[in-house]
């Protein structure tokens, strides 16, 4: 048997250099994701043929490469790194510059008779994709929270069943009051006791009915003093109706409430001040859509499944364009795609759910049942099972986020199989 050509044909990105950190050898799979030759690696010192990005502090880990080989060496166990970002230089004939990549490695000392380590083996996963999704998602949180932390109103957000989800930090600094005596039905503990039940009823008569909320409302702050507000939230609907929650805002209109009421006791000037506030009106309403529409906008095909029953409550587009022509919200996950039953997607879904360890995978072949041919295409998935909890600590859900990686994994596999030929 040729073990050279074994190893070497080993579909895992796997380096070997010896005790000087010199690369003795590399399997195929890591000359193709590092887009180098064997006579480009083979010989050469392994923390210089792969430099830090001097363009890139996130990407300066040089060090942090060193050490674990060290580690490896000193101890003679396997010693572990973290995800990291490191960069790859691209040859010349690519464009040159630096590939931006993220890592995870393990450093395995392989020991001679005398108990000596003889080399060490270098195992990397490439997690790029996945860690740029998850970057991607955080930022269009981190922008959403942004935008509702740096308006000047009072923002809030709620589920269709009108139990507050959120409140921006100007909310908390107003009432003097911390966010988790807010959240859920807490905030009608600042509502004047002479308006709750009015906005009680109205808001009841909003929530039944799935349109527009407004009142004008006293709002305690945190000296205890009761200030008009120009209330108002909008129902936030997916691409089927359905209400999936409410995104409002508080205004302080007090100032000018006061001087409304003045003006109708002189009656003077009620013309100008309709308008005022009609201004105001308008300018959060633009606001407020601007939120809504940052919400809905993901990099990536995502969904969030509710209950032990895997329920699909939240679908964007992306996601419902892998299933065309199929109803997917309201209905459980096997019932609206049965083709997950025999490829081991339940199995994974209840252990988060049950567990609360989140999942990631990447490139999982998946078949997608396609009902006008009655055939099933092959499509390869990367994506996370990321629990929801809620503020009793309570798994409630599912959200799913991921890439259709499915031309790219194909396209490796042609690159593979010239290579092989």
């Amino acid at each position: 048997m040729d073990l050279n050509k074994l190893f070497r044909n080993i579909p895992e990105t796997i380096v070997v250099v010896s005790p000087e950190y010199k690369i003795l050898e590399a399997t195929d799979a890591y000359l193709e994701t590092t887009m180098r030759t064997r006579d480009e690696l083979i010989g050469q010192n392994f923390l210089e043929v792969f430099p830090d990005n001097p363009a890139s502090d996130a990407s300066k880990n040089v060090s942090l490469l060193r050490q674990s080989l060290d580690n490896a060496l000193h101890t003679k166990k396997i010693d572990y790194l973290e995800v990291l970002r490191y960069d790859i230089p691209k040859p010349e004939a690519l464009g040159g510059g630096f590939d931006i990549r993220y890592w995870e490695a393990s450093h395995t000392p392989v020991l001679d008779d005398e108990g000596n380590v003889e080399f060490i083996i270098q195992r990397t996963s490439d997690v790029t994709e996945r860690e740029i999704a998850r970057l991607a998602l955080s930022e269009s949180e981190d922008k959403f929270r942004f935008m509702a932390e740096a308006m000047p109103q009072l923002v809030h957000t709620s589920n269709p069943d009108g139990d507050f989800t959120y409140l921006n930090q100007r909310t908390v600094n107003y009432t003097g009051l911390p966010l988790k005596e807010l959240v859920g039905s807490g905030w009608q503990q600042i509502i004047h006791p002479d308006d709750l039940l009015g906005v009680l009823e109205r808001w009841g008569k909003a929530k039944e009915n799935g349109v527009d909320f407004q009142t004008e409302v006293r709002i305690r702050d945190k000296d205890g003093n009761y200030r008009w507000h120009l209330v108002r939230s909008t129902p936030m609907r997916d691409e089927k109706g359905t209400l999936i929650m409410r995104i409002g805002s508080s205004v302080d209109i007090h100032d000018s409430r006061l001087m409304v009421q003045e003006l109708l006791d002189s009656n003077e000037q009620m013309a100008q001040l309709s308008d005022q506030v009609q201004k105001a009106y308008e300018k959060a309403e633009a606001e407020r859509r601007l939120l809504k529409d940052l919400i809905m906008k993901a990099p990536a095909f995502c969904c969030v499944l509710k209950g032990p029953e895997h329920r699909f409550e939240l679908v964007n587009q992306n996601y419902q364009n892998m299933f065309p022509n199929r109803d997917l919200l309201h209905k459980p996950v096997d019932e609206a795609l049965p083709e997950v039953l025999d490829q081991g997607v339940m199995e994974l879904l209840d252990n988060v759910f049950n567990t609360g360890e989140e999942f990631v995978v990447e490139e999982l072949p998946f078949k997608i049942y396609q009902p006008e041919s009655g055939q099933y295409d092959l499509h390869y998935l990367t994506f996370i099972y990321q629990p929801i909890v809620n503020e009793n600590n309570k798994i409630t859900g599912i959200l799913v986020f991921g890439h259709d990686v499915t031309e790219r994994v194909i396209y490796r596999q042609k690159l593979q199989a010239l290579t092989n030929d």
